[in-house]
């Protein structure tokens, strides 16, 4: 007997112990026609191009159950909507998981950054990051205010609008600003395609769809790259690298520094640790990625539902005019606005910025249910073996949120029920890769939310005017609408509204 053979059979008992220590049971398996599930990744990548993945993701849930196992091209792995699975992966069991092939698969957009890092690097890259949201909270919320102000300029009376590429502009403007302690001026921006600024942006989202394709494929992400994904990645590197040399340069010149010591600035508190461009750049990308796509995204799907659901926009004006009437609202005031608190939950809860994420296991491990004829018994997970969870379903489960989960209720939230639905509601991921600008970002939703429907108190949907005949529309059902799934949830039919004043 060959050694690689001794090798695999000590493997094999290895495993038969374990799993007999920790009672695993084998979970249900999602069944294919080809092999490889070939067929399966062939439906998945068409789905994405129909916008209907996520719909697709529920189907595949409805057949197979709430956990379950696959085989991509050779691969076995673990699919999951399980609250317990899902708290062991990201909090009990942290220890046991990794990011898999996410790093290599961002790396040539991201580099190395708390979203592609494991370990002592991202505790590191976790901790400069901190101060920005902990230290300039008042300086935060001033920006915030002068760029809604912006927008709200850029929202035209009794004309139909997509107000989402608005937010992402919007969004882009804040985050540039806790990134670099200044920002530009996006918004306006708008009809200047051919600028640098525009084409950062352009670019970035192209680089964005690349990777989230890449992603689907788990370990053969490298069979989707070429030329475009290289030419959007240089653009983006180029634009931010501007950036940079300039605050390198001001740091050199005594003259040209003009740095504010009572502010947090991250590229300062970075530049202060090296003056590696690739690193502040990597650093600053991955930042970017997350403070603006989510919470421009948050504000797209919020403004779809209510002009889609006007007795939650009544009610929600009502609240507004209680407690500000026409004034601004202070961050206090957003405090004692809790319609204003389950409108938000609600969207979030229906979609979720990150709807689907995965893990990958570093030691051989176990998930708590899933396994066995009752689904009760744990399940195994070999080393290396990806752990994919999708927060779009489990926040639309019907035993946990109700029978109408699928709909948008924001009174559902009134009664405690955050509380009661723990680990099955998880808008900002959780355990201590916990999102670290959840406080910012619900703080930016909530006052842009307050001052545009100040401006425009009648908001009602409508179809884009330059689609074709049958391509648009409100959506009913689930299913109906279709989606844009890069890293974040977008709306693939954007949000088409006509907003008016008061007369």
């Amino acid at each position: 007997m060959t050694s690689m053979s001794l090798d695999l059979l000590t493997c094999v008992k290895e495993e038969a112990a374990f799993c007999a220590l920790h009672g695993i049971g084998k979970p249900a398996t999602l069944r294919s026609k080809l092999i490889g599930s070939i067929d399966l990744m062939i439906t998945a990548f068409g789905k994405a191009q129909e916008g209907q993945i996520l719909q697709f993701f529920l189907e595949l849930i409805e057949k197979t159950g709430t956990t379950f196992e696959q085989c991509l091209l050779a691969e076995r792995g673990i699919d999951t909507i399980d609250p317990a699975n899902v708290e062991a992966v990201l909090s009990t069991q942290f220890k046991d998981f990794g990011l898999g092939d996410r790093r290599a698969c961002f790396f040539p957009l991201l580099g190395e950054g708390i979203f592609t890092q494991d370990g002592v690097s991202w505790k590191h890259s976790r901790e400069l990051i901190r101060p920005q949201f902990m230290s300039n909270r008042t300086q935060n919320f001033s920006e915030i205010r002068d760029h809604v102000e912006d927008l709200i300029t850029c929202i035209p009376a009794s004309q139909a609008i997509d107000l989402q590429p608005l937010f992402f502009r919007l969004t882009l403007n804040t985050t540039m600003f806790l990134l670099f302690g200044r920002s530009i001026d996006f918004l306006k921006l708008r009809n200047q395609a051919g600028s640098a600024d525009g084409a950062f942006a352009e670019a970035f989202n192209l680089a964005q769809d690349f990777l989230a394709r890449r992603g689907r494929l788990g370990s053969l992400y490298w069979l989707i790259g070429g030329r475009k994904f290289r030419k959007a990645n240089k653009t983006v590197h180029r634009f931010l690298d501007g950036v940079i040399y300039k605050a390198l340069e001001a740091r050199n010149d005594p003259k040209l520094e003009a740095r504010d010591k009572d502010n947090y600035v991250f590229l300062d508190a970075l530049i202060d640790e090296t003056k590696d461009p690739v690193f502040l750049r990597s650093q600053l990308l991955n930042i970017l990625l997350a403070g603006r796509d989510t919470t421009a995204c948050c504000l797209s799907w919020s403004f779809r539902l209510l002009a889609r659901h006007q007795h939650v926009l009544e009610k929600l004006r009502a609240e507004i005019a209680e407690k500000v009437g026409t004034e601004p609202p202070t961050q206090a005031d957003l405090k004692t606005m809790p319609y204003l608190n389950h409108v938000l939950k609600e969207v979030l809860r229906l979609y979720p910025s990150v709807p689907v994420n995965s893990r990958a296991a570093l030691r051989r491990t176990t998930l708590p249910v899933g396994g066995g004829p009752s689904g009760e018994s744990p399940i195994l997970v070999r080393k290396g073996e990806a752990v994919g969870y999708c927060t779009y379903a489990m926040h639309r489960r019907c035993d946990i949120f109700g029978e109408d989960a699928d709909e948008f209720r924001p009174e559902r939230w009134e009664n405690g029920l955050e509380k009661r639905t723990g680990w099955a509601y998880l808008p900002f991921n959780g355990g201590p890769r916990i999102c670290l600008g959840q406080d910012f970002a619900l703080l930016e939703a909530g006052y842009t939310i307050v001052r545009v429907l100040q401006a425009f108190p009648h908001l009602t949907a409508t179809d884009n005017p330059e689609a074709q005949a049958g391509d648009a529309g409100v959506e009913g059902a689930v299913g109906s609408e279709r989606h844009t799934l890069t890293l974040v949830l977008s709306s693939a039919e954007g949000c088409w509204v006509k907003m008016r004043r008061d007369e």
